[in-house]
């Protein structure tokens, strides 16, 4: 029989953090995030990582393991979810994937061969310039001669990963689409899907964004950038830290911040629904403004004893 992954899902601000806190206490299990940003020590209102009343009720992994000057690639990422993973089934309890980072879970859970080769700065800007002046088209014409399955699925007008793909290529000598094939891990899982109507997700997004700006989310952001982290860095590009970037570089007012941050958090919504299909029949969803949450264990519950 195959070892259990309870994997939540759902778009931000739903209720993924509770809802996965309460099936873990109730099933001994434990949290690996599947966060893009909650990985970042110091961020922490901005990216509304779990309580310390929460962490200490619940064992969580890969929270706060990197600085906001470093990058956790994707491979790097599935690594370390697996480590994490393992390790919890070793202790006899069960893994729960949490987050609303789809490609992260997406990876993990579909074992995406993500290939480990490093950029090369001095090709990519030789390629970039080869775009630019013989046009996109003919750049997607040199992966295609290369790698017509990886062409195939690129759009030649997405440069920068006709660009990824043809490095890959360049530097290994081996197609990126054979590199890619899916390995799925040998995890039994348990989709679990989070939804609420647009209005209610929405209310409850600004919200959120209403009580980071009340806890200091604005000193957060101007304790990192005393401490020596860019707001040109990467990390410091996530929702929230980049508009309150703008506001402290006296581009815009807070208040334009706040209204931004409310925005952007919609568009990003509705992009994260585009990881998770309404009709992926791998997914049960919950209407959390229908569903409570004491059902949703009850049918974890279920799915486990019935395994």
């Amino acid at each position: 029989m195959s070892d259990p992954l309870i994997v939540v899902v759902g778009p931000t601000a739903v209720g993924k953090t509770a809802t996965a806190i309460a099936i873990a206490e109730a099933v001994g299990g434990e949290i690996v995030s599947a966060d893009s940003r909650q990985i970042y020590l110091g961020m922490d209102i901005g990216t509304a990582k779990p309580t310390a009343d929460e962490l200490a009720r619940v064992p969580h992994h890969l929270i706060d393991i990197l600085t906001p000057d470093k990058r956790l690639g994707l491979a790097e990422f599935q690594s370390a979810a697996r480590t994490a993973i393992e390790e919890v089934l070793v202790r006899g309890r069960v893994p729960l994937l949490v987050g609303g980072t789809g490609q992260y879970v997406l990876a993990l859970v579909e074992g995406w061969g993500v290939p480990r080769v490093p950029p090369d700065p001095a090709l990519r800007l030789t390629l970039e310039a080869f775009a630019s002046v013989y046009s996109a088209t003919a750049l997607h014409a040199r992966l295609a001669a290369l790698d017509p399955v990886a062409a195939e699925r690129l759009d030649y007008r997405n440069v920068r990963r006709v660009v990824r793909a043809l490095e890959v290529c360049l530097l290994t000598g081996e197609r990126i689409s054979d590199l890619q094939r899916k390995t799925p891990p040998p995890y039994r899982v348990l989709w679990v899907g989070l939804i609420r109507p647009r209005p209610a997700l929405y209310a409850r997004v600004d919200a959120r964004i209403e009580a980071m700006l009340e806890a200091g989310l604005v000193a957060e952001v101007e304790r990192l950038v005393a401490e020596g982290y860019g707001l040109d860095l990467p990390a410091m590009s996530a929702l929230g830290y980049r508009e309150i970037g703008q506001h402290l570089r006296g581009e815009i007012t807070l208040e334009e911040a706040a209204a931004r941050m409310r925005r952007e958090t919609r568009r990003f919504v509705r992009q994260q629904a585009t990881w998770f299909r309404a009709d992926d029949p791998r997914i049960q969803w919950f209407d959390l403004e229908v569903v409570s949450t004491g059902e949703i264990v009850d049918f974890v519950r279920g799915w486990l004893d019935n395994a």
